[in-house]
């Protein structure tokens, strides 16, 4: 193993990039399907298979499966290799990439079972928001402690527009998919 490849944490990198792909070529094939959907409405089958099921599914899947894999990817990467050390709390950076293939799974079962608290892009119901809260707070830890033990004085650019996403992605999680969850009546 070479010095870098000790130096850097590159496994849990190598993870986020190959789920990226994977979530890409799956979110962009339900695209395809809700597409032809429009085309040829007697392919939507069922409840589950519909188009207003697998919509909620397409977006999430290309938003938060492909594009939130491909930005703890880049940002893990860049931000080791900027601040010149080893990202912080490992087993936390696990935890973020485990994390985050659970909610996206949960969301990938729920979307079509239409479980949805029906917001526009915040439709996954509160327990899953509460899972994406608890990555989301790991992933900033990882992110920020990793800038804190830096190697180097500066904090490069890129880690300053990663930083702002990591804040600016929370407010808006928080803000945008705030729910008092509500049983129904006792009957």
């Amino acid at each position: 193993m070479s010095a870098t490849q000790s130096t850097y944490n590159y496994k849990v990198v190598r993870q986020f990039a190959v789920m990226t792909v994977i979530w890409g070529i799956v979110g962009m094939l339900v695209g395809v399907i809700i597409a032809a959907q429009l085309v040829w409405p007697e392919l939507n089958f069922g409840p589950w298979l519909s188009y207003g099921r697998l919509r909620p599914l397409h977006t999430n899947a290309v938003i938060f499966a492909f594009g939130g894999c491909s930005l703890f990817a880049t940002s893990y990467y860049v931000v080791q290799r900027t601040s010149h050390a080893r990202l912080f709390a490992g087993g936390l950076a696990a935890f973020t990439f485990w994390g985050w293939q659970l909610v996206i799974l949960l969301a990938a079962l729920s979307l079509p079972l239409g479980f949805t608290s029906g917001k526009e892009y915040a439709e996954l119901e509160w327990p899953i928001d509460i899972l994406i809260t608890v990555v989301w707070v790991s992933y900033a830890i990882v992110f920020f402690g990793t800038i804190a033990k830096r190697k180097v004085s500066h904090i490069y650019v890129a880690n300053w527009f990663f930083g702002s996403m990591i804040l600016t992605v929370a407010v808006l999680h928080l803000v945008n998919s705030a729910e008092i969850p509500v049983l129904p009546p006792a009957s």
